[in-house]
């Protein structure tokens, strides 16, 4: 590599469009190096940046960003383009507390058009700022990219379907890290791609087709098949050119001599959507990801040179592996339990459940729609099926829980893990609003765990509901400690527990903030303000006997849950006031998460920040009966 770094001199993407190709080659290996040294220093998502490193300068070089739009699907490869956009001094901020986002973000730059953290959005988002850059008579180019993992969602082909109707200008990128819809590519299949993009080969097949157009019709249908069928056998594109599409590649999405051409040719075709399908290698370029068997997706902070990630040790289980186990222990006594995820099997801890019954379990790749009403299909034919999906994801599969599961009563069971705040990956993946989207549908029988052996016991208890569906939420991270039973009881059904008794509050949790309320309790019996605390368990149905007795032996209630207004308070608030219980006084205060988006941060400052840790629930009793934290009350 030559002496003079290359990007030190570039600070926007037009600094690189002077470059020649010897020149974005040296760019693509610094820039590859400067993204594994900054994911060193933060952590975060490695293999799938590094595997578009040639292409994001490709990209860069080739279309004029921002005027030209560049949308990445999911976001999380976009390292390497925020680099090349002017961010490169806060890379090192990435997915801290007040620095970049780990996803393409709006609000962070113009380079960034439109923002995304879920899959198979891209083609959508592009297909509307086509329509409005062909309403305005504008003539910008809008590109796409999308990696094959996407491509399994429905909504990708939704978009597809309507692109050719609606626009002649695109480009999609079907990254294609997987080698899942073609082999390896090499020189010979570069070169076609280089040939069918270029205006040579597209004027020929113009040309054949208006002589085609001549003929008599049983001859326009056999060479309109045969010239389909001949591409179809070179490039594969057949099924992309049925939905209005022209396809370029294969394509070497790391070589980038006829890389840069392909795009170039791509961005000049104006008479129909074009789709070029280019072959990446996840993790290239950095031995340790390349080994790795997820080509180190998503890491910890880690040493460049050994690639060891630095990730802290807890003597609790996660919660997510409490899940798998369980799920495996009651799989081996019921071989009616079955398992479904969407493309997340280590996220959701059924890869072990998989390890253990891989004839049980089953991954039905980014597509939560499919995976609800797949689950409902199996549950009405008499299958115990358990859906893991992480409770932002399940958003996608609403309709479907409502119309598939809900209204049919299935016994569907919803395991819904990332429950709460997530942290570094900020608000797109929060599961903030499971708690009111759940609790809303009538029969519906919804759990919130407060620590692992609460979860085990939630697990039982949703396996052993045959006549309605149910759902369990719990966090991302690790449990509390607790021992775990060697075969967790069922709950019974909307039933809390009180976990400490007391006489002027009462602190109501749901979920894992139970912890945080003992905490609230002891600091409120330190100012001599006694405490009782219960676990509630279920949000739906509420144990309104439970609830009922906390608001008639308490002067003041507090309840308490890792969701979005509009959840547990609101039905503990709708429960007291159909019971009357409000008139006699009640002072009840409701902890939840606050009416915001909240960016990345480490989850305890999150909660903080939320004002849902121990000091605030203990502040918002002392509040609720006119007691100022500097002064002592009696019990």
């Amino acid at each position: 590599m030559p002496d003079t770094p290359l990007l030190d001199q570039v600070h926007l993407p037009a600094d690189t469009r002077g470059f020649d190709i010897p020149q974005l080659r040296q760019l693509a290996d610094e820039l590859r190096v400067e993204t594994i040294d900054a994911v060193s220093v933060t952590g975060g998502h490695l293999g799938a940046g590094l595997g578009v490193v040639e292409l994001t300068v490709a990209l860069h070089h080739v279309f004029e960003t921002p005027k030209d739009i560049l949308i990445w699907d999911v976001g999380h490869q976009c390292y390497p383009h925020k680099i090349l956009t002017g961010r490169r001094d806060r890379i090192r901020t990435l997915r801290q507390p007040g620095g970049l986002s780990g996803f393409t973000k709006r609000s962070e730059s113009e380079y960034d058009p439109f923002g995304a953290a879920h899959a198979s959005t891209s083609i959508s988002a592009a297909l509307g700022f086509c329509a409005a850059r062909d309403q305005k008579g504008e003539s910008n180019k809008v590109v796409a990219v999308i990696g094959d993992g996407s491509m399994s969602a429905g909504m990708a082909y939704e978009a597809m379907n309507n692109a050719a109707e609606t626009t002649k200008q695109l480009v999609v990128i079907l990254n294609d890290n997987d080698m899942s819809i073609a082999p390896p590519v090499g020189g010979m299949s570069a070169y076609l791609a280089k040939q069918v993009s270029g205006g040579a080969y597209r004027n020929f097949r113009r040309f054949g087709k208006s002589v085609a157009e001549h003929l008599p019709r049983p001859f326009r249908n056999a060479a309109r098949k045969a010239e389909e069928y001949a591409r179809g056998m070179i490039v594969g594109g057949t099924f992309f050119e049925e939905l209005g599409f022209y396809y370029v590649g294969p394509v070497d999405g790391h070589d980038m001599d006829n890389l840069v051409p392909i795009l170039k040719n791509a961005a000049a075709i104006t008479d129909r959507p074009v789709i070029v399908h280019v072959v990446t290698q996840k993790g290239k370029g950095y031995a340790p990801a390349e080994s790795s068997a997820d080509k180190l997706h998503a890491v910890a902070k880690f040493d460049v040179v050994s690639g060891k990630q630095s990730k802290s040790v807890s003597n609790a289980p996660s919660y997510t592996k409490v899940f798998g186990t369980e799920l495996i222990k009651r799989a081996a006594l019921d071989p009616s339990i079955v398992a479904i995820t969407a493309a997340m099997p280590s996220g959701t801890g059924l890869d072990l459940f998989g390890q253990a019954f891989p004839e049980r379990t089953y991954d039905v790749g980014i597509a939560e729609q499919h995976a609800v009403t797949f689950a409902a299909g199996l549950a009405a034919d008499g299958m115990k099926p358990v859906c893991a999906i992480y409770s932002t994801f399940l958003q996608r599969g609403y309709d479907q829980v409502v119309h598939d599961v809900a209204i049919q009563s299935l016994p569907v069971r919803f395991a819904m893990d990332r429950a709460g705040l997530v942290g570094a990956d900020g608000a797109t993946h929060a599961g903030s609003f499971d708690i009111g989207y759940m609790g809303a549908l009538p029969g519906m029988v919804l759990m919130a765990a407060a620590d692992e052996a609460e979860l085990a016991a939630m697990i039982a208890t949703s396996l052993e509901i045959d006549d309605r569906p149910s759902a369990f939420r719990y966090p991302r991270g690790d449990g509390v400690g607790v021992e775990i039973p060697e075969l967790a009881a069922p709950l019974e059904i909307g039933r809390g527990r009180v976990v400490r008794e007391g006489t002027a509050v009462a602190i109501l949790s749901l979920g894992t903030r139970l912890q945080e309320s003992l905490k609230a309790a002891d600091a409120l019996a330190a100012r001599g303000v006694s405490a009782t605390v219960a676990d509630a368990r279920f949000a739906k149905p509420l144990d309104a006997d439970l609830i009922l007795r906390l608001a008639r032996e308490h002067e003041c209630l507090i309840t308490v849950e890792e969701g979005a207004m509009g959840g547990f308070s609101a039905f503990v608030l709708q429960m007291l006031a159909e019971k009357g219980a409000l008139d006699a006084g009640l002072k009840i205060r409701t902890l939840c998460l606050p009416d915001v988006f909240q960016d990345q941060d480490n989850p305890a400052a999150m909660y903080a920040t939320a004002g849902l840790n121990a000091e605030h629930i203990a502040a918002a009793a002392l509040q609720a009966l006119g007691v100022e934290a500097t002064r002592a009350v009696r019990a």
